[in-house]
């Protein structure tokens, strides 16, 4: 074992680069104080103070106590707000006096230019973008890419703050000692995978199971398990917990596995399938959550499925049918016996075959130890002292003993530049090799040697944070802010395609200081989103973008809302995803995401959207009637579960969010005064009616007047996705409540009568649309919110795409060309 003192060297050293790395922490602090602009302060003291004059003014806006240090993050937004209102026309009231247009011009210009170039300024000497950290998500893709492994890893770390949606945001980002202390346990976990998996000479888990194999043991005994019917093992509808579950697919060892079945379906109702489940879990009431691997619908000819998942060891699968508007069997005791589904004219699921094997998607044995051993040779002996004594088949691989120190130093310059996704220099190196020598000359193990410099790597402020320092050749076109080199554009643009760390190709296009070239940089985009990469950008942006990754956040009552189930929820996430996905892939126009005359649906989110026609479980594009609702982000089922509470749907938090996520027109959170509004339960006061108390209050009209049109129009659709005339009241049974009223109008004042008169305004506001969706991928692409100082090149993306008709592949194009993009 080496000396306990070279075990916490990593450790130290973790804590010395975070505070010392001048790539990680700035040592300066930005300071943004300037004079207010003359007409500014005119403005203020001639047309705001009477109403705003102190603490208590109109709205708690003191406009004479209004700072000009824009360094302040409060005083930076107050003075944002006030532009903002005053642009566009909020301020002053409608029932004030009315500014007078040339002292109005002179105000915006003048503040204008002042938040602006002092902006501008401190982004040329800091950076826009604070130093980055990786996310969880993108560490464990990162370790998974280095070393070539696939085990999770996110889980062993707490989940990173979100602001705004998003979990990039560099200023959110925190370095705790619990912090630290997780992201050595995932470095460990990573280390301990690779290494037992480049040393270990096992053969992969397989096992193959016929229809007797997959029943019960025991055809006598009440329990869980598939029972045996006419030579295949069934299980029946039913809302038993844990029924169908699959005993002899216990896996032996963490791991991913395929399982591959064939199956039919039993006594099928007339117009569709028996839709089923595919979960794992221990199946016990001691460890009750599942995890989803996915759906099918077994038929009547029995269909082979194949599903991936990763499953701990001791889980199994569980196969059961899934639709709840079956008809569900009642089966005494909490158990089921044979014969007992039968008589109960109930639908199941028949298994005819089944197979187990376990895989490795982050790929084989010979690309682990490629990653992490390179061209140093193993032996091909067994090493009795490490072999596994729990398992005598199990082998285990060592270097061969004539390896030398310079051999080692050669691979661990080789991963170290992979780590820092960068040439690394001989002092930037030295403390590494000095690790491994001295773990070399104190253990004797060139193993041990090569995993602490490799922990040690894997712990520095190099590989945890974004390193993103200035060219030697600065473009004029960047002149404003802080450029990147070719190695940090590798970097950005790899992490916000692939949410992972540059691959060969990236890297060698760096070297050759070729990735400012905007046409390699759009041949590289289209390259990274060759295959699935495109649709896992899609499932990443849109998680966070769209909130999507609250899908399962809450649960709809199954009293209010009985055709809801797991089944729909995630047919529903495939369908949001798919339409993402093919938007970009026919550079369709932005207002094609909130209106269009298609979706993607599979016969279970068709039959639960009320949708005839629609066969078979593949999700599918889908023509749409003109005169239907579904079509676009507004109406689909996960974008509306997400923003309900699982009962009870608010026209606040949907206005919100609609304003926010689609519209880029962020609402500031009520004044402390007024009361928030509780849902009645009892249906005694529509929305409206309560809603007219907030909008009585002069702090709160100009927001509600935003708000509410989004808010009222979503109104025709319940808190599960599905379309409503009339409000259901919890306990009454089906008894109906009050009519929804889902028209009302815009702040402009344009009406509309219902959710698709609404629909077609929003989509009429293209360069709105297009405007918060190139925000909304700078956000997430460069880690920062959206400065003042980012709107004028913002505009310039935006008109630069108004030929291409705002296509939302022209759009992502554009944001990575964009000198946003290519700064710091």
């Amino acid at each position: 074992m080496p000396n306990p003192s070279f075990l916490y060297a990593p450790i130290r050293m973790l804590a010395m680069v975070i505070v010392l790395a001048p790539y990680a922490v700035s040592a300066e602090t930005p300071s943004a104080k300037s004079p207010i602009p003359a007409a500014a302060t005119e403005m203020l003291e001639n047309s705001c103070v009477d109403c705003h004059a102190d603490e208590s003014g109109e709205g708690g806006f003191d406009a004479a106590a209004l700072g000009s240090d824009l360094a302040d993050p409060k005083t930076l937004a107050t003075w944002q707000r006030v532009f903002d209102r005053v642009e566009s026309g909020e301020m002053p009231p409608s029932d004030a006096e009315e500014l007078d247009p040339v002292d109005r011009k002179r105000f915006l210009d003048a503040t204008d230019q002042w938040i602006t170039s002092t902006q501008l300024s401190e982004f040329a000497k800091f950076g826009r973008v604070q130093a980055r950290r990786l996310t969880t998500l993108q560490l464990e893709r990162t370790l998974h890419e280095l070393l070539s492994i696939d085990i999770p890893l996110a889980s062993l770390a707490p989940e990173d703050p979100r602001v705004d949606g998003f979990t990039n945001i560099a200023s959110a980002q925190a370095m705790s000692h619990f912090q630290i202390e997780s992201h050595l346990n995932i470095v460990d976990a990573a280390l301990d995978e690779a290494f037992d998996r480049a040393l270990s000479d096992d053969s992969p888990f397989v096992k193959s199971l016929t229809a007797k194999q997959i029943a019960r043991t025991n055809p006598n005994r009440r329990c869980r398990e598939p029972e045996m019917l006419d030579g295949k093992a069934v299980v029946w509808a039913s809302r038993l917990i844990f029924y169908g579950r699959i005993q002899s697919t216990t896996v032996p060892k963490d791991g991913w596995y395929r399982m591959t079945v064939t199956a039919s379906a039993m006594n099928k109702p007339k117009d569709h399938g028996v839709w089923c489940s595919v979960r794992t879990g221990f199946c016990t009431s001691g460890a009750p959550l599942m995890s989803w691997v996915g759906s099918f619908e077994a038929t009547d000819e029995p269909i082979e499925r194949t599903f991936e998942a990763w499953v701990p060891k001791g889980q199994m699968f569980e196969i059961r049918p899934g639709d709840l508007t079956l008809k569900q069997g009642r089966f005494a005791g909490g158990q089921v016996g044979a014969g007992e589904g039968t008589p109960q004219n109930l639908a199941g699921v028949a298994f005819h075959q089944m197979k187990v094997e376990e895989i490795h998607p982050g790929g084989d044995v010979d690309s682990v130890r490629n990653h992490l051993l390179g061209s140093l040779k193993l032996s091909k002996q067994a090493d009795s002292k490490q072999a596994d004594s729990k398992n005598s088949k199990s082998k285990r691989l060592q270097l061969y003993k004539q390896v030398t120190e310079a051999e080692l130093r050669e691979q661990l310059n080789r991963f170290a530049h992979r780590a820092f996704r960068r040439p690394v220099s001989k002092s930037e190196l030295q403390p590494y090799t000095t690790i491994l020598s001295q773990v070399l000359r104190d253990v004797g193990d060139p193993l041990e040697a090569l995993r602490a410099s490799y922990r040690a790597i894997l712990c520095s402020a190099r590989f945890m944070y974004l390193v993103e320092p200035k060219p030697t050749d600065s473009p004029s076109n960047l002149a404003s802010r802080t450029p990147l080199d070719d190695f940090a554009i590798a970097s950005r643009l790899s992490y916000f395609l692939t949410g992972s760390m540059p691959d060969a190709e990236l890297f060698k296009l760096a070297r050759q200081q070729k990735l400012r070239d905007p046409e390699v940089l759009i041949s590289q985009v289209d390259r990274l989103f060759d295959g699935d990469g495109q649709r896992q950008f899609v499932a990443d942006f849109t998680s966070q973008w769209l909130d999507l990754v609250d899908i399962n956040f809450t649960e709809p009552d199954p009293k209010l809302y009985p055709r809801y189930d797991s089944v729909v929820e995630n047919a529903m996430l495939a369908e949001t995803h798919r339409y993402i996905d093919t938007l970009l892939s026919q550079n369709a126009s932005i207002d094609k995401l909130v209106r269009s005359d298609f979706t993607f649906l599979n016969s279970r989110l068709a039959r639960f959207y009320g949708i005839d026609g629609i066969e078979g479980d593949e999700i599918r594009l889908v023509k749409l009637d003109e005169t239907s609702a579904r079509g676009g982000l507004l109406s689909q089922g996960a974008i509306l579960k997400v923003t309900a509470n699982g009962t009870t749907t608010s026209p606040v938090l949907r206005g919100v969010w609609v304003c926010d996520r689609i519209l880029g027109q962020p609402v500031p959170p009520p004044p402390e005064s007024v009361p928030a509004i509780e849902p009645d339960i009892r249906g005694a006061k529509t929305i409206r009616d309560q809603l007219e108390l907030h909008r009585n209050h002069t702090e709160c009209a100009s927001c509600h007047s935003k708000i509410d049109p989004p808010g009222f129009a979503l109104e025709s659709f319940d808190a599960a996705g599905q379309w409503r005339d009339f409000y259901a009241i919890s306990g009454r049974g089906n008894r109906k409540g009050p009519k929804v009223d889902p028209s009302y109008q815009l702040a402009d004042g344009r009406a509309f009568a219902g959710f698709n008169e609404f629909r077609d305004l929003i989509a009429s506001e293209r360069e709105t649309l297009a405007r918060n969706f190139v925000e909304k991928l700078l956000v997430y692409g460069t880690g920062a919110p959206i400065a003042f100082a980012d709107r004028a090149e913002i505009e310039q993306i935006v008109k630069s795409t108004a030929d291409d008709q705002y296509g939302m592949r022209s759009l992502l194009n554009a944001v990575v060309l964009s000198p946003i993009f290519l700064s710091k």
